[in-house]
């Protein structure tokens, strides 16, 4: 084992800092997990001179930069898909796996005909991921009874927002018919399970989807996905999904062991999954979390909220002219309570990050965060919004004055932009979804984020289409709210440590910030904008200590 004492020296064929003030570099001296100083291996010699050092060159051939941060990724969610059947529109690349592509409803009946009929066990619930109407029409509870009548059948729809059950599922998850025709957001005709009515449908699910096995599987899927992409820290937005003992219990034995190559960085939910019409903010929930943190798990001065639905959903809420359908989004808390509870945490100092997905849900957030400004204002506040699907060009304005910054899913632009174009909200909105070349151009602080499993968990993924705006048939979209790669860089590195409130600790490599580099096989600013994807990812170095990617 290596004395910590003593300093290592990585060189590389390039060090690519995200610092201004020394941008590249070729040798980086390492102590006890921290950076001393990047530079040269001449500049470094006042260091090497007065301690015991050793020199590591197996990088020689290499690119380092910071540790990759995706600061909005869901590892319970994702723990909780990944052991799924995946029948999506897109290819999914996964480190156990690849899913082909299905664009049609037969397609789609057909491969899951084809999964019921391979599965032994009788009583085992048949759990799709992936499932969404453009691509796979209205598949409803009595096509999934056709499939079959005894076994529960639940299609997962692509946002994670909604799911679709056939009758055996309805029964297994024990939920009362007479209930169900009294929510809101369940539509017992069809099946379909949407928003607060998912929150009911998971209570009878949970039982089975976070069963120790199958959860601590789905954990290690995660585990191997996030090492993959490059990442050395991540973001949980919305802690917990459903069940806080549960949940903490496998996430503290999956990913906080030594042999885990990245930190999580937890921000708990400001009110509870299903809490509509919530009355306030439970700061002692909240600020409980705090007393759980390890070296691995953290949680910061963060909290999440909700405004409108989800944005594969097509349920995020939006201005006129609507949806071509006419179809209306879904709040996921109602606008007065959303305010009620953000006005708590903006009392009690909190950084708040808001789910918005429509411009409607822009608006909602930006009009309460204009409100609580003035009634209290506060600098560097960290307001965030997260996803931000569609926004309007003056929208990004405000949010420049109003000191917020942005966390966006750039992916929507590749899977969605053409299918919502000719299907949901017309070209002119859907080719400036996600606009972040508005964002930098207004000088707005701006991290990239999977989401996942709303996105692959890539981020040289989501550089690539914000750098590109290449939509799913390999056409541009939206040319103008391309980001520059440096922008794009910036936003899974250091931009993404400032919206987490990390960057005095990770997201450049600079003197006494922890030792966490991604470790590539090309220069991103090197090869063409449209291979940025496919540069390899050989590793990752977590503070000090070489992890290279498998196989």
């Amino acid at each position: 084992m290596t004395d910590p004492s003593q300093i290592t020296v990585f060189t590389a064929r390039r060090i690519r800092t995200m610092n201004r003030s020394n941008p590249v570099a070729t040798a980086v001296a390492v102590r006890d997990g921290r950076i001393l100083e990047v530079g040269t291996p001449e500049t470094l010699r006042p260091w090497l001179d007065a301690h015991p050092h050793t020199v590591d060159d197996r990088f020689r051939d290499a690119v380092l930069m910071p540790g990759f941060i995706d600061p909005h990724l869901h590892p319970t969610l994702a723990a909780i898909l990944l052991p799924c059947h995946f029948i999506t529109a897109l290819e999914w690349r996964l480190p156990n796996r690849v899913s082909p592509p299905v664009t049609s409803q037969e397609a789609y009946m057909a491969r899951l005909t084809e999964i019921e009929a391979g599965l032994a066990d009788p009583a085992e619930p048949l759990i799709t991921w992936g499932y969404h109407r453009i691509w796979h029409g209205a598949v409803t509870r009595e096509m999934l009874n056709a499939v079959s009548s005894e076994r529960p059948i639940v299609l997962w729809q692509r946002s994670f927002h909604e799911v679709v059950a056939n009758d055996a599922a309805i029964d297994w998850m024990g939920l009362d018919r007479a209930d169900l025709d009294r929510h809101p957001q369940v539509e017992p005709s069809t099946g379909r399970f949407f928003e607060t009515g998912l929150s009911l449908a998971m209570r009878g699910m949970n039982p089975h989807l976070l069963a120790p096995q199958r959860f601590s599987g789905g954990l290690e899927l995660v585990k191997q996905a996030i090492h993959w992409g490059g990442h050395t820290t991540i973001g949980e937005l919305a802690y917990p999904l459903a069940d806080d003992a549960g949940e903490w219990a496998a996430l503290k034995a999956a990913l906080d062991g030594d042999d885990v190559p990245f930190r999580t960085h937890f921000v708990p939910r400001g009110a509870l999954r299903g809490a509509f019409d919530a009355q306030g903010a439970d700061l002692a929930r909240i600020d409980g979390y705090a007393a759980r943190n390890t070296h691995r798990l953290r949680f910061g001065n963060g909290v999440k909220l909700f405004t409108d639905g989800g944005f594969f959903a097509e349920l995020m809420q939006v201005q006129e002219p609507g949806f071509i359908d006419g179809h209306h989004g879904e709040w996921m808390m109602a606008p007065e309570a959303f305010e009620r509870v953000a006005r708590d945490l903006w009392h009690a100092g909190k950084r708040i990050h808001v789910h918005c997905t429509g411009d409607l849900g822009v608006e909602l957030a930006l009009d309460v965060l204009e409100r609580l400004q003035f009634a209290r204002p506060r600098f560097n506040h960290r307001f965030t919004i997260e996803h931000f699907g569609l926004s309007t060009p003056e929208q990004v304005r405000r949010i420049r004055d109003l000191g917020a910054l942005v966390s966006a899913n750039v992916y929507y632009v590749h899977e969605l932009g053409e299918a919502y174009w000719q299907r949901s909200i017309g070209h002119e909105r859907a080719s400036s979804m996600s606009r972040l070349g508005a964002l930098e151009r207004e000088g707005v602080t701006t991290a990239l984020h999977s989401d996942f499993t709303m996105a692959p968990a890539l981020p040289l993924n989501s550089a690539w289409v914000a750098v590109n705006r290449v939509a799913e048939s390999g056409a541009v979209i939206g040319a103008e709210e391309r980001m520059s790669l440096d922008a794009a860089m910036r936003a899974i590195t250091i931009d993404a440590a400032y919206v987490l409130g990390m960057e005095n600790e990770i997201g450049s490599i600079r003197a006494g910030k922890a030792a966490d580099f991604t470790v590539l096989g090309e220069d991103p600013w090197e090869v063409d904008p449209m291979a940025l994807r496919d540069i390899p990812v050989l590793g990752t170095v977590f503070e000090g200590r070489h992890f290279p990617a498998a196989g």
